[in-house]
């Protein structure tokens, strides 16, 4: 292995990436793989490794503190950014390598093709964590809002800056056009979440916040696990101290519906004409 394949699993990137980081990402949207997307780290492959399955309890945030947060970075620069994060659970890696080209405004949606990781010889462009993490997730009209006040931002700001601008594509990017180091994400998030009075958190729980959230409203686990691009069971691993008041809900239900005489005394042909939804069509 490598110098640099050496550092970057050191660094805790898992095998599989490490030996996929070079490969052309976000071909689906682009249709090739962009020059500047080229991270320079020779590709000598690196045996996978199953990785355990991690138990723990995730630390989010009440809805209070995250509303709190919001209300802070609403007049940000980034303010899309941290409502796209806080909403869809994206990693910052994953956020501050996205390109307008894998959103899909007009259909609230984004794909997640490549992050942006910082190693000790500077930013590179890799695919994401795992293969799961290659995923495409659904925005709300707010989030999608937020998205489009950002673009019209980034195009004045391209106006002003000329011939200075480096256009690589990314939503979210300096001044200049240039990638944002994650590192400069966690300084500015615990300066936001500082100054709205909230003692703990990193760019990490707003990710457990959104899967906490979906969870206790009752969004299926394996519905939370695409968003998040995590297998189901590492999803259930680090959630699962959420599950016991939905598994109650469930049997409840059941007994609500077995009790239920107008349901259970409906005629035939009254259960034969309600229309049902084409699970084919169902999206997560």
């Amino acid at each position: 292995m490598s110098r640099s394949l050496t550092l970057a699993a050191g660094r805790g990137l898992a095998a599989d990436l490490v030996g996929r980081i070079t490969q052309p990402w976000c071909t689906k949207p682009l249709g090739r793989s962009e020059p500047w997307a080229q991270s320079g780290i020779p590709s000598d492959g690196a045996a996978a490794v199953a990785a355990p399955v991690p138990r723990s309890r995730a630390q989010a945030w009440t809805a209070s503190e995250l509303r709190r947060f919001l209300t802070q970075v609403a007049e940000d620069r980034l303010a899309a950014m941290w409502r796209t994060m806080a909403t869809t659970g994206t990693r910052k890696s994953e956020l501050l390598g996205l390109t307008w080209r894998c959103l899909d405004l007009d259909g609230c949606s984004m794909r997640v093709e490549q992050q942006i990781l910082a190693l000790p010889g500077g930013l590179v462009f890799a695919p994401p964590k795992t293969r799961r993490s290659e995923r495409t997730i659904a925005l709300d009209d707010d989030t999608v809002e937020a998205l489009r006040h950002h673009r019209e931002t980034q195009q004045l700001e391209r106006a002003v800056a000329g011939s200075a601008y480096d256009d690589r594509y990314l939503v979210f990017c300096n001044e200049l056009g240039q990638p944002i180091s994650p590192h400069r994400i966690t300084e500015w998030l615990r300066k936001h979440r500082d100054a709205a009075g909230i003692p703990t958190g990193t760019a990490h729980t707003l990710r457990h916040t959104m899967a906490t959230t979906a969870l206790t409203q009752g969004v299926p686990l394996h519905i939370v696990a695409a968003r998040l691009g995590d297998d189901p069971r590492t999803t259930l691993a680090v959630y699962s101290h959420l599950l016991p008041s939905s598994d109650s809900a469930a049997a409840e239900a059941v007994a609500r519906i077995l009790v239920d005489k107008a349901l259970t005394n409906r005629p035939t042909a009254a259960l034969e004409s309600t229309p049902c939804t084409d699970a084919s069509a169902a999206t997560n």
